[in-house]
């Protein structure tokens, strides 16, 4: 066959294949083929923690596709991602396909371009042993912590739940900030605002600093009117003008950390969506005269590396675009975080020339977003300094009396106006000063008290967490990796112990109960500085610098001792949450029912079990009626937990769709209506065939609904 690379997506299998030409085959791994098997521990721990893989279910025939291609083939390469992950896939494809691992078979692309396949092809090397065993660490850790914690939790709390040992620290860092919300006390403040004009009648903002003993904080409202009062009948004056200019810097270019936030802020992503298109624009894209080609650099990445090759290709672009003034005098270098693996470049485009315009008309909306964003913020990245002229006029106010005994009241009004754009032209991004432009003025001049008054305000608790500023404190708290961010938030969200409100993120009542039963019988699986301490530990693993079998032993050891105790003290005790609790009577013994979860999912349940041992179908009413029998619209889950909705009366009727209840009924015959593609809501009764476009919704509306 000659040569077979294989790499884990179809997507990324087709770009590359362009640029390999003939003599080569292509072939797609789609992910992992092997893992720890979920029905037990699979994990030996008397033997060293030997983990027992097993080829994941429904991949056998590719596996046994891949080991005749292999078997035909003159040369394999592993050209699966350049991460730890990407490394661990490759070693278990060597090892099913039967390769030396000390064969140099092991390729990586920083870029889907024909120079970041060309430059991957020419470097072979071995598989990595010290990142594949970095990876089986955590994942190993991760199955004891799953495998032996879980249980116990699920038992004093609720069947079916699990404890992650990083998630676990998430949902903490939620808990703690609504707990420290709970605990605030506000203070009370006030703030004196003026509107001054001057000779021209120009309108100066400016707030009040103090008086002649210095700075003043005004705490309440007799303060308040007291220097109200004071300034009755003061004339005002401009006592000092104070110029001069400020250089606002370019931020670096995107880590994954700093993609997701921004797309977060931004673009309203969360950071699933923002990993999926991301994944999309590296693995390569059919751009319209060019073909398929990777439009960015790895995405998993903590590093602010830039190659030079990109540099002058860039650089070159912005001259030629925007002019020479528009690049410092000395190229920008950007220093990356001192715990920064530094394995990859920062994300940028592969082709900087390649606009977001340009290609607009081959990315999904998603994708130009995206790329739109990180295009924008590499080039500005390499830019000239926004300079802004600044200017800060100190106006003080006193009548005659005040004036003689050398008393006055202190209003500072400050603005700026752009001298020279810099790399604003291109990206600007949002962090300009909240001052304002402000007329001319010059010390001494007289101005005019237009309007002044004093407002209350109260000193806000810390905000709740969104998903970009859990991103970040996550990454200054070294807990996760640029990999892991996005798939640790939609794992808490997924199993309730978060939920997400108008963007920001709160604990449920579950998340709170689970994160106090570990804080007190498990405290180092919770605990931010271990936590970190252990992604240090498997950092060092990767280097080669620490013997991962021996973090194993210390950890699980500990694990064991902690989790003996912890089932000896609490071996009758039981955690009821309130949120389980319905008000729905138990037919047999009048108890209100409470909300279980089983293999097959929740239903309704007697707490008076075993006594009563009543259960039934926890349903979800939607308001809706059916339209061939009149009975309620519920809603269901598919055998692989799709929601659908169907009558409650099956199987003696057999009505069912995919469409959502719209919520309202059909103003011609009065059937419920249904959510359809295209923003339509139509009749459920087919022979009356009524349709209309939804409204959209008002934010107001968004918010009281989440």
């Amino acid at each position: 066959m000659g040569k077979l690379v294989i790499v884990e997506s179809p997507a990324k299998a087709k770009s590359i294949k362009k640029y390999l030409g003939e003599g080569y085959e292509v072939t797609s791994s789609m992910g992992h083929v092997r893992d720890l098997p979920a029905a037990k521990l699979s994990v030996d721990v008397k033997n060293d923690f030997a983990p027992k893989y097993a080829i994941i279910k429904g991949k056998e025939k590719l596996v046994k596709d891949l080991k005749q291609m292999a078997a035909e083939s003159e040369t394999v390469y592993l050209a699966t991602d350049p991460d730890r992950e990407g490394e661990a896939i490759s070693w278990h494809l060597a090892t099913i396909l039967g390769l030396d691992l000390n064969e140099k078979n092991r390729v990586t692309f920083n870029e889907i371009t024909k120079t970041g396949v060309k430059n991957g092809m020419s470097a072979p090397r071995a598989v990595d042993t010290d990142l594949v065993n970095a990876q089986q660490a955590r994942r190993i850790l991760d199955r004891l912590v799953g495998y032996r914690i879980s249980p116990f939790v699920s038992q004093k709390i609720r069947r079916g739940l699990s404890a992650g040992r990083v998630q676990s620290v998430a949902v903490r860092l939620i808990v703690d900030r609504e707990e420290e919300i709970n605990a605030f006390k506000p203070e009370e403040y006030w703030t004196l605002d003026a509107k001054f004009t001057n000779s021209q009648r120009k309108v100066i903002n400016a707030s009040f600093t103090g008086d002649e003993t210095g700075k003043v904080k005004i705490t309440c409202k007799e303060q308040s009117d007291a220097y109200l009062k004071r300034l009755e009948n003061a004339s005002y004056k401009v006592d000092s003008v104070k110029r001069g200019t400020r250089k606002k810097n370019p931020a670096p270019p995107f880590i994954t950390s700093t993609l997701q936030q921004e797309a977060s802020n931004r673009l309203g992503f969360q950071a699933q969506r923002t990993m999926r298109a991301a994944q999309e624009l590296y693995e390569g894209v059919d751009v319209a005269g060019i073909g398929a080609i990777g439009l960015i650099t790895y995405m998993r990445t903590d590093s602010l590396r830039i190659s030079e090759d990109a540099r002058a290709l860039a650089t070159e672009f912005i001259k030629e675009t925007y002019g020479e003034r528009y690049l410092p005098e000395k190229p920008r270098y950007y220093k990356s975080r001192a715990n920064a693996q530094d394995g990859h470049e920062a994300i940028r485009p592969t082709t900087p020339s390649l606009t977001p315009d340009r290609v607009k008309g081959s990315l999904t909306p998603d994708q130009f977003k995206l790329y739109d964003i990180i295009w924008k913020r590499f080039m500005a990245s390499l830019m000239e300094s926004c300079v802004q002229n600044t200017v800060k006029a100190e106006i003080r106010g006193a009548d005659e009396n005040d004036a003689a005994q050398g008393k006055y009241c202190t209003f500072v009004a400050s603005g700026y106006s752009i001298k020279f754009d810099g790399y604003t032209k291109l990206y600007d991004d949002g962090e300009d000063s909240k001052d304002e432009k402000i007329p001319e003025l010059s010390q001494g001049d007289v101005v005019k008290l237009k309007e002044l008054a004093g407002s209350q305000h109260f000193t806000q608790p810390p905000a709740r967490y969104t998903e970009a500023t859990l991103i970040k404190a996550m990454e200054e708290e070294g807990i996760g990796r640029p990999s892991t961010y996005a798939s640790i938030i939609t794992t808490i969200v997924k199993r309730g112990y978060i939920k997400r409100s108008a963007k920001l993120l709160r604990p449920t009542e579950l998340g709170e109960a689970t994160t106090k039963l570990l804080k007190e019988r498990f405290p180092k699986i919770v605990n931010v500085k271990f936590t970190a301490q252990m992604e240090s530990s498997l950092d060092e693993v990767g280097s080669g610098n620490e013997d991962y079998v021996k973090i194993l032993h210390t950890f699980y050891d500990d694990l064991e001792k902690t989790l003996a105790k912890a089932k000896e003290e609490m071996k009758d005790v039981k955690i009821t949450l309130a949120e389980d609790v319905t008000d729905i009577p138990c037919d047999k013994c009048g108890r209100m029912m409470v909300i279980k979860t089983g293999r097959y999912g929740r239903f309704l349940a007697c707490p008076g079990y075993p006594d009563c041992k009543n259960a039934k179908p926890l349903v979800s009413e939607t308001g809706a009626t059916c339209p061939k029998c009149g009975s309620k619209i519920i809603e269901k889950r598919s055998k692989k937990g799709y929601v659908f909705y169907g009558c409650e009366s099956w199987p003696q009727c057999d009505f069912s769709t995919w469409d959502k209840p719209a919520g309202e009924n059909c103003p011609q015959c009065g059937k419920s209506m249904f959510k359809k593609k295209g923003g339509i809501v139509a009749c459920s009764n087919e022979a009356c065939g009524f349709e209309k476009k939804a409204q959209r919704k008002r934010k107001d509306d968004k918010k009281d609904d989440e």
